[in-house]
């Protein structure tokens, strides 16, 4: 069987392709199909049932293209494993809503149907918990919604923290005061919120006091009006910092708290208090829970792969220890 599709725009054909075809190799690859280019004709070819999940992937993907986005081989994957569970009518709203403009001219966006899912309910909620695996854009989800809000003049300022728990004890052995020692751990909130302003933007508004990237314990004893608030690696915090840290809010804020379950640094003998918020709060209007997992990675697809293996590993521990537990 083949099927024909007429594209306008010869640039969206080059993008669609990529470097090499590469981008259509693993189409080809994938669905044991081939795909040939005839100018401002994509011809697709093989058995029916697949050369139709390969027109619907191919569909949209020059759709994306048509709303300025790059095709490389996350966006070609995704797409791919969307259209093998028939969720093209879904696939078709991303890439229409532009979250904010980097600094560099680039628009930012949701780039799975979790994230776009993710991004409504920061929207549409005081308090959001987004909860999933490393490369889900949880934390540059958030701090983009953070800017857009500034930005608008929604609210007056971004207040970016998260706990240094990591450094553990070590933290007073590192060099320099204390803002040069929470540094490190603050370091990704820097780097996001540089991207999205500009440095020098981004600095300025720091020195106004519009934007504040600190650690937890600063948070304590404040009342944070007319604020973004962002509480990145919330698995870290205790049930008592967690409690601290959200009655922080005041008028006119919105939060967001960010992590993931399955790296918590805490000792053994204190409860995540992410983990504990997901039992206390589960059933508060204007609370919303979300859960990002493994394909909505954004990252190399290597992390995806690893994401999933260290998943498997953990419910084959929580299964044999139930088994122990039941003998």
């Amino acid at each position: 069987m083949e099927r024909h599709i007429e594209v306008e725009k010869m640039e969206l054909v080059v993008n669609l392709f990529g470097s090499y075809d590469e981008n259509v190799k693993i189409i080809e690859k994938e669905l044991d199909v081939a795909i040939i280019n005839r100018g401002s004709e994509i011809k697709i070819g093989g058995e029916p049932d697949k050369v139709g999940k390969a027109v619907s992937a191919v569909n949209q993907l020059l759709a994306m293209a048509a709303n300025g986005d790059t095709i490389g081989e996350q966006e070609v994957r995704y797409v791919m494993s969307q259209v093998e569970i028939g969720n093209e009518e879904q696939l078709e709203e991303l890439g229409k809503d532009v979250i904010c403009i980097t600094a560099n001219g680039t628009p930012l966006k949701a780039k799975t149907l979790g994230q776009k899912q993710y991004v409504d309910k920061i929207k549409n909620n005081s308090i959001v918990f987004g909860i999933g695996p490393a490369g889900t854009g949880k934390t540059y989800l958030a701090v983009a919604m953070a800017v857009r809000a500034f930005k608008n003049k929604e609210v007056k300022r971004i207040i970016l923290t998260r706990p240094a728990i990591e450094a553990g004890e070590s933290l007073g052995f590192l060099p320099g005061d204390m803002q040069e020692k929470v540094d490190p751990y603050l370091r990704p909130l820097y780097d996001a919120l540089g991207e999205m302003f500009g440095y020098e933007s981004f600095h300025k508004n720091i020195e106004r006091g519009q934007i504040e990237v600190a650690p937890l314990a600063y948070m304590r004893g404040r009342t944070l009006d007319d604020a973004f608030i962002i509480l990145d690696e919330a698995q870290n915090t205790t049930q008592e910092q967690m409690k601290m840290f959200l009655t922080r809010m005041g008028f006119a804020s919105k939060i967001v708290v960010t992590g993931d379950i399955t790296q918590v640094d805490l000792p053994r003998d204190k409860k995540s208090g992410l983990r504990d918020a997901e039992i206390v709060l589960k059933n508060i209007e204007g609370i919303e829970f979300m859960y990002l997992s493994e394909t909505d990675v954004v990252r190399h697809p290597l992390v995806q792969k690893i994401v999933k293996a260290y998943e498997r590993k953990t419910m084959e521990r929580e299964r044999a220890a139930k088994q122990r537990k039941n003998k």
